[in-house]
């Protein structure tokens, strides 16, 4: 291996510990607006604004994807803080909504027991050598779901046949999305308590012959 090729690899190693990126600075701009989206509800009950701001975060969420991708600045950083600035919008989404009697509160204590129980496997995944479970489509789509029901909801409290359009399209949404999310997370429960995946012998005699070939050339 060339000392180019060395340095490379030195590069790519070094870039997942990277935080000033932007798609983490896009999820950093989401963080902030979770104290505005609860001004708004719980203060204003400007509940269109409200939803303008649930619909903007949506939106940076699948762009800061797209662009860690697109530019290639994944990070450590990324793979924990996108997921927990999801969480922490459904979870203020659904307490203003509480606050507010749209939905009951038996939707808030279903959805937070799906995190609790992640929380309290946390020490198998340190166990294990690993920090993050890593996102699956399932989880993304149950995201995708409470994201769009929840805002729909709150759009529901627009009097008239627009309200309730809303409204049951919302429920629709929601329980789609929270049956994900249940789904999503003992998957997720499963993978931490798994031991991490040693690899086999099997392996690394192809991996030194490759290298073994690679020096005689």
């Amino acid at each position: 291996m060339s000392a180019s090729d060395r340095a490379s690899d030195r590069a790519s190693d070094a870039a997942p510990d990277r935080i000033w990126t932007i798609p983490n600075i896009l999820s950093l701009a989401r963080l902030a607006g979770i104290p505005l989206f609860l001004w708004l509800v719980l203060v204003r009950e400007a509940d269109i604004w409200a939803f303008v701001v649930l619909v903007v975060a949506g939106a940076s969420d699948w762009f800061d994807g797209y662009l860690a991708r697109r530019l290639d600045q994944r990070s450590r950083l990324g793979e924990l803080l996108d997921p927990l600035v999801d969480r922490l919008y459904i979870l203020a989404t659904l307490i203003g909504l509480a606050l507010r009697d749209v939905i009951g509160w038996w939707l808030v204590a279903v959805l937070v027991g799906r995190d609790l129980l992640l929380v309290i496997l946390l020490p198998w995944l340190r166990r294990s050598g690993r920090i993050a479970v890593p996102v699956t489509f399932v989880g993304e789509a149950g995201n995708f779901a409470l994201l769009c029901g929840v805002p729909l909801l709150l759009l529901g409290t627009v009097p008239g046949l627009w309200g309730t359009v809303f409204t049951a399209f919302g429920w629709a949404f929601a329980l789609w999305g929270t049956y994900l999310y249940w789904w999503a997370g003992l998957r997720y429960a499963r993978e931490m308590v798994r031991p991490a995946r040693v690899v086999s012998s099997e392996v690394d005699p192809r991996s030194e012959q490759e290298e073994g070939v690679d020096d005689s050339r």
